[in-house]
């Protein structure tokens, strides 16, 4: 079969051909007409015939003007200009029309490979079919984090508080993140260097995160397994990488907020991912250094999460945004001995504010979330109450809360992942330009004002009252490198606090980068 392509060369061909022995005819015929004499008429191109030469005495052939055909004879023949008919442009046409079709009825359609998927995807009300991946095998890659702080007390108003400045590596990690067979995903985390408990003496390696997660699974999407964060509050869950000091508020980490634990935990999200609901049990403070308890009473955490986006703006990928959120904490406490204390948001140093043990059942939390961004400003705050189930005395309750902004002086803005590696958290910061030092180039990266207000409320258990205000500014070098400067003021009073009324002033120094 003759490909269209080479019809139409050939035909295209043939009619500059043919058009340029028109143009010669033509040519010669107004050449002739000129010659003849200014009062003889001519009609249309169509009209010149070559007559028979006459007998003067040049013996030279004239052109003689014929009678037009009859069917373009009118009475406007005379006045209007008659157009030469181009019978081979109408074959053309009908030719190469004719090629189309025959092409079009040879050549065999394309199949939609995406039918069969589209169609699926509609019958099972936008969800598509479940693909068997057992084929395929774990991707794995390999990263660490490096924080390296500096702390001093630039002043004490109390001198029997035991303010010692120091210098640590903050935390020392090596990260394994994996994904397989469709649906899988694991990350296994280990401190290389932890901080030493009472109960263990010895050099050991801290398990962090240690879990296994199935994904896309009908209605609550997420399955998940291991030691990890409880799914409680939005700080809590929001990975320290990502927090904007250098440790998370007073009422959060250690207070109302469970660190990571090991148990399991379901999280659930609505196709528009603006709502998300997460459930999970797990047992109440296992030592994350000897990654075991035997004993007949394990002690249960029992945590429930929502969140909701009423706000969030697609064009700019959430660089504007809203977020809401609750949930409820329930621990039944292991060995019945509860306690409740804080440090000046600094990792090492003196407890400012402490209950020490007393007997308790167990205690229930809840919390509110709520969040926004707005371009290069971002407000967070959350509010915690707590009710204390004691022994042998009246139910207590304590309280919490915390706000702070962060204000970006080169135009970034936090990051919101609305179903994230633990459900709606914060993620990394991207600077606009790295930070770089080079020979005819400057980056100066992303800068970031902050300040902080969380407070620590103990009046029913007679243990006074914490607050704290923290300022400072984040360098950003790039999104894996930053650091961080803070002035933290802590303030106690009310109640029997270890050192009594107390306000102080601490420095905090912080360089962090991961991989």
């Amino acid at each position: 079969m003759v490909r269209l392509t080479t019809w139409r060369s050939y035909l295209a061909c043939r009619q500059a051909a043919l058009s340029c022995v028109w143009v010669f005819v033509l040519l010669a015929a107004w050449g002739s007409a000129n010659s003849a004499t200014a009062d003889e008429p001519l009609a249309g191109p169509s009209s010149l015939r070559l007559a028979q030469a006459s007998e003067d005495a040049d013996d030279e052939p004239t052109l003689t003007p014929l009678p037009p055909p009859a069917e373009v004879m009118d009475e406007e023949f005379s006045t209007q200009p008659y157009d030469m008919p181009t019978p081979v442009d109408a074959d053309l046409k009908s030719i190469l029309g004719r090629l189309e079709a025959l092409e079009k009825a040879a050549t065999p359609k394309k199949p939609d490979v995406n039918a069969d998927l589209k169609k699926e995807f509609d019958e099972n009300d936008g969800r598509g079919k479940w693909t068997d991946l057992s084929g395929d095998k774990w991707a794995v890659k390999l990263g660490g984090q490096v924080q390296i702080d500096s702390i001093n007390w630039a002043n004490v108003e109390n001198p029997p508080v035991p303010a010692f400045n120091y210098f640590e590596f903050r935390r020392v990690r090596l990260i394994a993140d994996g994904v397989g067979y469709g649906i899988y995903d694991f990350r296994l985390q280990v401190e290389t260097e932890p901080e030493a408990e009472d109960t263990v003496t010895t050099p050991v390696t801290t398990i962090r995160d240690a879990y296994l997660s199935m994904n896309e699974i009908p209605v609550i999407d997420r399955w998940r397994i291991g030691n990890f964060f409880v799914p409680f509050s939005l700080e809590q869950v929001t990975n320290d990488t990502n927090n904007l000091f250098l440790e998370r508020s007073i009422p959060t980490q250690g207070i109302f907020s469970a660190d990571r634990e090991l148990g399991m935990a379901v999280y659930a999200v609505n196709d528009a991912k603006d709502f998300t609901y997460t459930t999970g049990i797990f047992i109440d403070s296992l030592s994350e250094a000897l990654k075991e308890r035997i004993d007949n009473n394990q002690g249960q955490r029992i945590s429930n999460r929502i969140t909701y986006l009423p706000y969030y703006d697609e064009p700019s990928n959430g660089r504007y945004l809203v977020h809401t959120g609750a949930g409820v904490l329930y621990t039944h406490d292991q060995d019945q001995l509860a306690r409740f204390r804080a440090r000046p948001q600094i990792h090492e140093g003196p407890f400012l504010i402490d209950t020490g043990n007393f007997p308790a059942r167990s205690y229930t939390t809840g919390n509110i979330e709520l969040a926004t961004v707005w371009g290069p400003l971002s407000v967070q705050s959350e509010m915690f109450l707590s009710s204390v189930d004691r022994i042998n005395d009246d139910d207590a309750t304590i309280s919490g809360a915390y706000v702070y902004f962060s204000y970006f002086l080169t135009g970034e803005n936090r990051v919101y992942e609305r179903y994230g590696q633990h459900g709606a958290q914060f993620g990394r910061v991207v600077p606009f330009s790295n930070f770089f030092l080079v020979p005819g180039g400057f980056g100066p990266g992303a800068w970031e004002l902050k300040g902080r207000w969380s407070n620590l409320t103990l009046t029913q258990l007679d243990s006074g009252q914490y607050n704290d205000f923290t300022f400072g500014l984040n360098w950003y070098w790039s999104d894996r490198v930053r650091t961080e400067l803070e002035w933290i003021h802590p303030i106690t009073r009310f109640g029997t606090t270890p050192y009594g009324p107390q306000t102080a002033d601490i420095i905090g120094l912080r360089f962090d980068f991961n991989f």
